[in-house]
């Protein structure tokens, strides 16, 4: 299979490409694979005989996009339309990843594909209208939303992530504030890139929610990772109103893989059990 990885040195990315190694990979980088500049992206697409493009290209600073709008639109709405129009032309099977985040959390349940969104913020708008872009554009795609993806190349717009940051502020002895009152689904991208690896070979096309198994708040995550490394910081349990971030999060948004289990998917572990191998795999548990 002949597959093009868009952000193939980001988070997600840099785990597709080891997962897919046994195919014919192409990896596009940013700025100089640019999915906003519509003639180049067709121009480089087209060179390549692909069967498959994953795009993991986003605008994900969260806040900032509360005062950009514009910027979270072109990349997050616009530019996926363009993408999707492009593997329309070209024949090819779009996998395209979206966010937890396009529900409201007012459901207190798992949300599985079938739920009706109602976004909260800019960005989560934008990926919604993506998503709505996608499906239709396209009958030959992989529509995926996750949720606190974490992996060891860090988050290429962020330059970190939520494991690695805990870990290097407790290193720095200050003390930890961190939300209890968002639950989510931490999931390892490594674990979320091995699914995809699977999903791609299958002709299920359609829209899937994609994450490890079970769910915490922000607190109870950055706990966890204390209690398997020893440590002992300094930690705060806050409010969102506390925190104070700009843009609006849902109070629940944790995803039911329902669809994956219905296709048969390997089963994604459970949270603690991702966690605890990421933790060992980057040398903070031995």
């Amino acid at each position: 299979m002949k597959i093009a990885i868009i952000g193939a040195d980001g988070q997600l990315g840099s785990d597709l490409v080891k997962v897919l190694k046994g195919e014919r990979i192409f990896p596009l980088y940013y700025p100089d694979f640019d999915i906003t500049k519509p003639e180049k992206t067709k121009e480089t697409l087209s060179q390549i005989e692909l069967e498959v493009v994953i795009n993991t290209a986003a605008y994900h600073r969260v806040d900032e996009c509360e005062e950009n709008p514009q910027k979270s639109f072109q990349v997050n709405s616009i530019a996926i339309r363009g993408l999707a129009l492009i593997c329309l032309e070209l024949g090819l099977t779009l996998v395209h990843f979206s966010t937890d985040y396009v529900f409201d959390g007012n459901k207190k349940a798992p949300y599985v594909e079938e739920d009706k969104p109602n976004p909260l913020n800019v960005y989560a708008v934008s990926k919604l209208a993506g998503e709505y872009f996608v499906q239709n554009t396209l009958e030959k795609y992989f529509l995926i939303r996750s949720c606190g993806l974490y992996g060891e190349a860090g988050c290429w717009g962020k330059g970190t992530n939520f494991v690695d940051a805990m870990v290097l502020l407790e290193k720095r002895g200050k003390p930890l504030r961190v939300v209890n009152d968002q639950v989510v689904t931490p999931t390892s991208s490594a674990e979320l890139a091995l699914r995809i690896g699977e999903l791609i070979r299958t002709q299920h096309y359609g829209l899937y929610h994609l994450t490890n198994e079970g769910q915490c708040t922000w607190f109870e995550f950055a706990s966890t990772i204390f209690s398997l490394t020893g440590k002992r910081p300094k930690l705060e349990p806050i409010n969102s109103e506390t925190y104070g971030a700009q843009a609006r999060r849902p109070a629940y948004s944790v995803l039911e893989n329902k669809k994956a289990k219905e296709i048969g998917l390997t089963e994604f572990s459970s949270w603690e059990e991702a966690l605890k191998n990421y933790l060992i795999k980057k040398g903070y548990l031995s």
